[in-house]
């Protein structure tokens, strides 16, 4: 019975890491295309972008992640501290969040449907001149 509740909590803290990196990556980007970093990388990658103190929240985080996988270890996480954490850093990254990343998404997808567009016309009319049409 003791074995099944360690593994839900390991699974546990391991999907809090998961979305918290996935969050992280979809703000500050930091993520190539198609890549689910973990915890770790993105604390490292863009841990700057954080206000200090959640910083430190997602170093904790980022520690149980990686501690979760060594059973032994995981049996001594502090949970309520991991939670805390966790539930600080979705508050943080959440909410300024699913409009405007589509937005900007979509912003960035005109820009560069534009970019093509505008190279185009300058190969066009760079044939054209060298044709003699213009």
């Amino acid at each position: 019975m003791g074995m099944t509740r360690d593994a839900q909590t390991i699974e546990d803290v391991r999907d809090m890491a998961d979305e918290v990196a996935r969050l992280m990556a979809d703000r500050f980007g930091g993520a190539r295309r198609g890549e689910r970093p973990d915890m770790q990388a993105m604390l490292r990658r863009r841990g700057g972008a954080l206000p200090r103190k959640l910083r430190r929240m997602a170093k904790v985080l980022a520690e149980a992640d990686l501690h979760s996988a060594q059973p032994r270890i995981a049996r001594q996480l502090d949970l309520p501290a991991i939670s805390r954490a966790h539930h600080a850093l979705i508050a943080h990254l959440q909410p300024l969040g699913e409009m405007s990343r589509w937005r900007n998404r979509a912003l960035n997808f005109a820009a560069s449907v534009l970019f093509g567009l505008m190279l185009l016309a300058a190969v066009l009319i760079w044939v054209m001149i060298r044709r003699g049409s213009l």
